[in-house]
């Protein structure tokens, strides 16, 4: 008798599909959209609810504790519980308390709100990145979803400023919900580590690479965050207490981060000709007198450059860090963790830069706490470099 079972491939990656692959793309989308509208959503706490600059601060500091814890329990449960349902769980918290902000408006319930909200996010942002992590080509993978993140972010940043504080919840509440019907495309469980080796012929994405760097790299993104969570929350504000115009400034920063398209355009290009480590260290190089030079003064000529110069650093620095993590651990658990990595930098940060402010060391403290976190995420790089390099050589 002859079997005629449909056998499967062996090795096949799940994470390949193009509907899992499409709905982690949309998820990070969602996940991270308090954190591309932070400047917009800042200024809507300051205008529409009256918090101070130091409050605000300590709000998206809470949105971003919670993104973090999230997504650090998501690291530590995903190998062994159902991936859907910790999307669930994720998507049940983010409309719970979005939906309260909308009736409590005072600085002390909206902080603790804020972080149950990115509690949700952590958990629903982490399954999604550890997707695109366990893809057989991370990098790639996260390129694609760095590039929707540039559109994503544009387009927010058009949008957030025209909505009241309440149809700022109710736009994060509508995108949690538009997910609901597509949860069960997410595979439920890790893919074989073996399996993107297995089905990829060899190249960059699929090199051995020793484990304990997934970690090294987790420890960067913590620090090159904390100087992307102080500076894209208080850019704009800084901007408007050296004088200039808050509209324009606002234009300025929606504007600019079109250049994250080139960014990222630019990061695909040099993945295919040049090794991991010298294009990263020289875009970190970058990204410290980016930031550095609004210590010195913050003039209109200077906000643009910086501005513009930030924008298109920093999503070809995350494509780097983030497909280098995924390719040093591929089981799945550190990729689940960058989120959390984010999210924790991104709480230092803006903490820190409310420190700055409350101490009187005002927005040049900020921008050197910037500078200061993006050297020594170099630092890290350069020190890996050193010891690895015998193998881009």
């Amino acid at each position: 008798m002859t079997d005629t079972a449909v056998t499967t491939p062996p090795h096949t990656n799940p994470f390949d599909a193009k509907g899992p692959f499409l709905l982690s793309l949309f998820m990070t989308l969602v996940g991270y959209s308090v954190l591309v509208a932070l400047p917009a959503i800042n200024g809507a706490w300051v205008d529409q609810l009256g918090f101070s600059d130091v409050e605000v601060n300590r709000v998206a500091s809470a949105d971003l504790l919670g993104l973090f814890i999230g997504a650090v329990l998501t690291s530590a449960l995903i190998k062994r519980w159902n991936r859907q349902r910790l999307t669930y769980l994720g998507i049940a918290l983010a409309i719970i308390a979005n939906a309260l902000c909308t009736q409590y408006v005072d600085y002390e319930t909206t902080l603790t709100l804020r972080f149950i909200a990115g509690l949700g996010s952590g958990f629903y942002t982490a399954v999604a990145v550890a997707g695109l992590g366990a893809h057989s080509k991370p990098r790639e993978a996260f390129n694609w979803m760095l590039l929707a993140f540039a559109v994503s972010q544009f387009l927010e940043l058009q949008l957030i400023p025209h909505l009241s504080m309440n149809g700022i919840y109710v736009f994060f509440i509508a995108t949690y919900v538009v997910t609901l019907p597509f949860v069960r495309l997410i595979p439920k469980t890790s893919p074989p580590v073996h399996s993107a080796a297995a089905t990829q012929p060899a190249d960059k994405d699929n090199e051995a690479r020793p484990t304990l760097l997934a970690w090294v790299g987790i420890a960067a993104i913590v620090i090159a965050y904390i100087n992307i969570g102080a500076y894209w929350s208080n850019i704009e504000l800084a901007a408007e207490s050296a004088g200039l115009d808050g509209n324009w400034a606002a234009q300025v920063i929606a504007w600019c981060v079109l250049l994250s398209f080139v960014g990222c355009f630019t990061a695909m290009w040099v993945l295919k000709r040049f090794d991991y480590d010298r294009p990263l260290l020289f875009t970190f190089v970058l990204m410290v007198v980016a930031v550095g030079l609004l210590a010195v003064q913050v003039t209109a000529a200077l906000f643009v450059f910086s501005v513009a110069m930030f924008n298109f650093l920093w999503i070809f620095i995350d494509v780097y860090q983030m497909g280098g993590v995924s390719v040093a651990d591929r089981s799945g658990s550190a990729a689940a963790f960058i989120p959390g990595a984010q999210g924790l930098g991104q709480t230092i940060g803006p903490f820190a830069a409310s420190v700055m402010l409350d101490i009187g060391w005002g927005f040049d403290g900020v921008f050197i706490l910037c500078a200061l976190a993006s050297a020594t995420a170099l630092l890290i790089y350069l020190a890996i470099y050193l010891k690895y390099r015998h193998a881009t050589d």
